[in-house]
């Protein structure tokens, strides 16, 4: 899965007694309702976000993972966490290629007249 949007926060380096390492973005998604993601980089992956800052526009790949968790209590809880595997910069669009075709140089323009205003004797139903 991917994740597109503007870094709003990086946080430090976090680790732990086992020598694992962690690091957390905070990722503001582009939609009508933009929403804070919280990513975790972890061990090797930490080293991705290196070469981003806040601000930054991004599309970062991601895994969903789920978690069960039994309580001393004996209550059942899942967690979720979002992991990141690759991130990079969003230019917008993958290919340099033009959105609309450009006019021609040696094309005559034309003029900008109602062409439906000489149809109006049609036999057309509406």
């Amino acid at each position: 899965m991917e994740l597109t949007g503007t870094i709003k926060k990086i946080s430090d380096l976090q680790t732990f007694a086992s020598g694992f390492q962690k690091k957390e973005l905070v990722l503001l998604t582009e939609e009508q309702y933009p929403q804070p993601i919280n990513i975790e980089f972890l061990s090797e992956k930490v080293d991705l976000l290196n070469q981003y800052k806040v601000g930054d526009k991004v599309k970062v790949h991601i895994n969903i993972r789920g978690r069960e968790w039994t309580s001393p209590q004996g209550e059942v809880k899942y967690f979720n966490s979002i992991t990141a595997w690759r991130m990079e910069k969003d230019g917008g669009s993958d290919f340099n290629e033009p959105t609309e075709a450009s006019p021609s140089q040696n094309v005559p323009a034309t003029e900008n007249k109602n062409v439906f205003a000489e149809d109006e004797d049609d036999d057309l139903p509406f």
